[in-house]
């Protein structure tokens, strides 16, 4: 599957549907945490118009989600 160009801002909508709340904002990078039964997961985003690949892999993997799981939010 390839990766679309993606926003912070749509990043951030997805990864709310899945349970991560905004708890705090640093200049342009806004700080999401999830609470997990092994634990807090915690992401941060860049609020850039389009993200990297690798920024998007890396937030994609930090969520412990896989790529169709992120795309299907």
């Amino acid at each position: 599957m390839k990766l679309p160009q993606i926003s912070g801002k749509d990043v951030i909508k997805k990864l709310h549907k899945n349970g991560f709340i905004a708890v705090r904002q640093k200049g342009s990078h806004v700080i999401l945490e999830k609470r997990a039964a092994d634990g807090t997961i915690k992401i941060t985003v860049p609020m850039h118009s389009t993200l990297k690949k690798g920024t998007l892999l890396r937030i994609i993997k930090d969520a412990e989600l896989t790529k169709d799981e992120f795309y299907k939010l």
